[in-house]
């Protein structure tokens, strides 16, 4: 076996669910994030070119899907839409099978939509600083962007979910976490 199909099959053996998982907080959709993360590791291995460590591996694949999520953004902006897609559809089971967080459950789904609803960069910036934990300086260089402009983003982000999802508390400092409270028995 070459050594780039090594690495590829180590990186999926053990990486592959977490980057699933983060192609899924971008698309809120299980068919959309494989289609981005096999999109981004085609990109990545295509080339079939001399071994890459597994870390190395992992952050060209990441940054593979944050680039084609972004771009896929762009293209559909300016595409008719053919069928809006429920960002909840996948979530309905998963708020019924936890019944004693489901408040819990239901205050993170609600905050994934509104995620969703971010256009791209934003919703790539609050993603990977706020549920990432990655301090600016790290998404700046993520997303090729000066950290004035991340920034920027993050702050347009925070004024429209907080308008859309007022319990969301979001801290100043650079590693902060989102922090969703939902009142007791209640249910969004």
């Amino acid at each position: 076996m070459s050594d780039w199909r090594q690495t590829l099959d180590v990186l999926m053996r053990e990486r592959g669910s977490a980057l699933f998982g983060y192609a899924y907080v971008l698309t809120g959709s299980a068919p959309h994030a494989e289609d981005l993360l096999q999109d981004a590791l085609v990109r990545t291995f295509r080339t079939g070119k001399s071994s890459r460590g597994l870390d190395s591996a992992h952050m060209y694949v990441k940054r593979a899907i944050t680039t084609a999520f972004i771009d896929g953004g762009r293209r559909s902006a300016v595409r008719p839409k053919a069928a809006d897609v429920d960002p909840t559809d996948d979530a309905v089971a998963t708020k019924s099978a936890i019944g004693d967080h489901a408040s819990a459950v239901a205050a993170t789904l609600d905050l994934h939509a509104a995620i969703l609803e971010l256009p791209p960069r934003e919703r790539a910036c609050v993603v990977l600083h706020y549920l990432e934990d990655m301090p600016l300086a790290s998404v700046a260089a993520e997303l090729g962007l000066a950290v004035g402009t991340v920034k920027r983003y993050l702050a347009d982000a925070v004024s429209r979910l907080r308008v859309t999802y007022t319990d969301i508390d979001f801290t100043p400092s650079h590693d902060a976490t989102v922090r969703v409270t939902a009142p007791e028995g209640q249910h969004r």
